[in-house]
Formats: structure tokens, sequence, C-alpha cells
């Protein structure tokens, strides 16, 4: 079964121009230094010739993983009309009062520096499908079971 991937309108774009910049910018630099590459001669013991391929390498791989995430991908509701909480804000308090606010979104975007947690991290495949108001138990990988109070969600 092929692999959905959760994106927000804007992670997608980012994704998309990230495989524009790699087909259309990227792959030309790379046949360049090939090229200039070659013409130092001997191929079997030319470092940047190998760099080369090896970026090359590099770069084909990124594009077919983009190709795939594009094609395989979901868009989340921004318009808040699903029962999931993909793509809205969440506040929550924690057994130690503090409160918190995150944009839960899919693993590929998730950012929890920026306030982006993924929706298979454990806090967040725990409150993905509850509402406001609901106290829901978090187990950690590494770690003791906590709960947390969703307080609002927007």
């Amino acid at each position: 079964m092929v692999e959905k991937h959760h994106l927000t309108a804007t992670g997608l774009k980012l994704l998309r121009d990230e495989l524009d910049d790699l087909k259309n910018n990227e792959r030309g630099r790379i046949i360049e230094s090939l090229k200039e590459a070659r013409a130092q001669g001997d191929l079997s013991e030319n470092a940047d010739y190998d760099a080369a391929r090896d970026e090359q390498a590099r770069i084909e791989a990124r594009i077919k993983e983009l190709e795939n995430i594009i094609k395989n991908s979901v868009i989340i509701d921004e318009n808040h009309t699903s029962t999931s909480n993909l793509g809205k804000k969440i506040r929550l308090k924690f057994d130690d009062g503090s409160i918190d606010e995150f944009i839960l979104v899919g693993s590929l975007e998730a950012d929890p520096l920026s306030g982006k947690i993924s929706n298979e991290s454990p806090l967040g495949a725990a409150i993905l499908n509850h509402k406001a108001g609901d106290k829901v138990l978090v187990k950690p990988d590494n770690g003791e079971d906590f709960f947390v109070i969703i307080e609002k969600i927007n």
C-alpha cells in the first residue's frame, strides 16, 4: 500500500519549489561539473569526477523522493471542516500546569521548535481526533505517560 503524505498547501508548494529547483537548476549545474571533471583526464583517479557523480546520485534520489511525496500527498483541510485536528492550532494544558500551543501537521512538515508537531509523534497521535475539553493520555516512547487537556482548537 502506498503511504499518503499529509501536507499543508504551503508545505506542498515548498516541496514543488524544491523539485523545480533540483530539476531546472541543480541538474544543469551538476552536468557542468561532470563535464569539467571529465576534461581533467583519467577518470579512475579523478576525485572531482567521483564527487560530482555522488552529488548527481544524491540529487536524482531526492528528485525521485519528492516526486513520490507530491504524487502521494493529501492536502490538509485548512478550512477546518474535518473531524481530524490536522492543520489546526491546538492549545494544551500539561500536568504541570504549563500551557503550550502547537499546529498539528504531517510528519514531513513537523518542526517542534517552530510549534509544528507531527501527527505521528506520541503527543500528536494522542490529540489527533479529540476535541476541546478532552483530557488525553500521552504515551511517549521513552518516558512516563502523562495527561494533557485540550483547551482550544482553531
